[in-house]
């Protein structure tokens, strides 16, 4: 078998409970988070929108939330699908910093129009039932290159974002405002691995 036939996105839907998401309030802790989790040896991947940012302003392109947001949420998603396939190749457990989800829910809050296939793919790549989420930390937040919105906006997706997962059928859980490594235990231990 060739390795480009192991990419398959089928294998999202039967690995789904190897897929975790870590979702919830921009500025939560979430990348920390996910950072203590890689430090245990866990695969961890990155959030796909901090990702093509980075990429669209290295090369000059438009690609950004703030300048044309139908193509940075076509960037984002094709990212994020392309992480949970490589992921499900490997037969292991993997973090994601945020998921398909987050980029629909994000999309309807600001009353953008998102195409069904867009929209059909948070149902066709599901990941763990249970999807861990950052609530709104004032204490910690802070902007940089890629986060420029405020703290009041960060705060005031999380009820929409905790809606749009469960709306699908996950059951959230709310991580406690505790040092990253309590956290990393938190997690491990309600996914059965602590």
């Amino acid at each position: 078998m060739q390795l480009e036939d192991t990419y398959r996105p089928l294998l999202v839907e039967t690995s789904a409970d190897l897929l975790v998401v870590i979702s919830g309030c921009s500025g939560g802790g979430k990348s920390t988070l996910l950072a203590e989790l890689a430090r245990r040896g866990h695969a961890v991947y990155e959030e796909a929108g901090r990702q093509v940012v980075k990429e669209q302003l290295h090369i000059g392109g438009n690609g950004l939330a703030w300048s044309d947001a139908g193509k940075f949420d076509e960037l984002t998603i094709s990212r994020t699908m392309h992480n949970m396939i490589s992921a499900a190749r490997t037969g292991r457990v993997a973090f994601f910093d945020r998921g398909i989800v987050d980029q629909v829910a994000g999309c309807d809050e600001a009353g953008l129009a998102l195409p069904d296939y867009l929209r059909a793919a948070a149902g066709l790549f599901r990941c763990h039932r249970l999807v861990f989420l950052a609530p709104p930390w004032p204490e910690i937040f802070r902007n940089d290159e890629e986060r420029r919105h405020s703290f009041e906006d960060a705060a005031a997706s999380y009820a929409p974002l905790r809606a749009a997962y469960e709306a699908l059928g996950y059951e959230t859980v709310e991580l406690p405002k505790v040092s990253p490594r309590e956290r990393a235990a938190f997690v491990l231990e309600r996914l059965g691995q602590g």
